[in-house]
């Protein structure tokens, strides 16, 4: 191939994009394809720059007779249109699109939720050669402004029927996010009527710290010791009357000195003599093994582990916002959460691990 307006021999073509090394003086009109610097080792221009008359002086001046380039073809988008295209298709409610630059565009959180990713969606674009979109997990929480997905198109340009097959995958926005509402709730603490006090302060804190940094508050503190079934009858009547009292309680969480402990335990007989049902007793996520979800009527119930006193990282974090954001967790969705779920050990624990 003749030196000129065309690219070399040694060209990479890219479909129906050009990239190789070409004179300066043929540079004009084409893409810049690596940044450059001047002869002082500072960079001077950056790669994807349309290269104007102008920016041949400086080339020149950098000492430069040869330039690497794309030359896009006529069915070829470019990296920030390509980028802005797919974004305008991927994003869902409450994000905003970041503008586009070196063929990126990020997604934002426009306020604090729990964010929602098609994962199977996200596994078939990445499948499209040279284009990438990271998220964060499905069902994080995030703060208002946080970035939660990056795109990024690989090349200088897509071609077109790359981008329009991106966007026929995300036909529907697939990455968005549920809103955190503000949730009033109960606690409901057991353990020995002589360590009353104690028992309150340790769970109340950290569960009053959790709700409110999502925007919850902690409405009400009972205590019912659970040492035989007079305990299980009061819990009963308790969960009974706060299901009746939506207005003032929309979700109940259980925590003792000593964690439920097994699916027929006091805890769990009191849910089922109120009329609720358990939907999962035990996670895959350690220190929080000891977790139950069951729901009563429209109220659910959260039986935290006795790691929820730390306020290291455990298993309440993770499903804790997804309750109060009106999601039915099942078995299933507890059960998937172990692949991730060794967490930090946490020294309020009464047995650590061994080893």
């Amino acid at each position: 191939m003749a030196h000129g307006s065309r690219l070399t021999a040694q060209s990479y073509n890219h479909q129906n994009m050009r990239f190789g090394a070409v004179p300066i003086e043929a540079a004009v009109g084409k893409v810049l394809g690596h940044n450059v610097a001047g002869r002082d080792g500072e960079r001077i221009m950056r790669k994807g720059k349309p290269l104007l008359p102008a920016d041949i002086e400086r080339l020149r001046a950098a000492g430069l007779s040869s330039v690497y380039v794309a030359e896009l073809g006529p069915d070829d988008i470019g990296e920030d249109a390509a980028a802005r295209q797919i974004s305008a298709v991927i994003s869902g409610r409450n994000l905003s699109i970041s503008g586009a630059a070196g063929g990126r565009v990020n997604l934002i959180s426009a306020q604090q939720g729990v964010l929602r990713v098609d994962v199977a969606r996200l596994h078939q674009i990445n499948e499209i050669e040279g284009l990438t979109l990271a998220s964060l997990q499905n069902h994080a929480t995030v703060e208002r402004k946080s970035m939660v997905a990056t795109i990024k198109v690989i090349p200088l340009a897509l071609p077109a029927n790359e981008v329009a097959a991106a966007i026929a995958i995300a036909n529907t926005p697939m990455i968005w996010l549920d809103p955190l509402p503000a949730r009033r709730v109960t606690l409901i603490v057991s353990g020995s009527p002589a360590a009353r006090d104690r028992i309150v302060r340790d769970f109340s804190e950290p569960i009053r710290t959790r709700l409110e940094a999502l925007g919850s508050q902690l409405t009400e503190v009972h205590f019912v010791p659970l040492e035989d079934e007079h305990g299980e009858m009061a819990l009963a009547q308790l969960l009974a009357r706060s299901a009746q009292n939506a207005d003032q309680c929309n979700m109940v969480i259980l925590a003792g000195d000593t964690a439920i402990m097994d699916r027929h335990d006091i805890a769990p007989r009191a849910i089922e003599r109120a009329g609720g049902r358990i939907v999962c007793f035990g996670a895959p996520v350690d220190p929080g093994n000891l977790l139950l979800i069951a729901q009563l009527g429209p109220l659910p119930i959260l039986g935290a582990p006795g790691c929820v006193r730390s306020r290291k990282l455990n298993v309440v974090d993770w499903v804790l916002p997804r309750l109060l954001v009106g999601d039915q967790l099942s078995r299933s969705d507890i059960a998937s959460l172990g692949a991730g779920g060794l967490l930090e050990d946490v020294r309020e624990r009464p047995m650590p691990r061994l080893g």
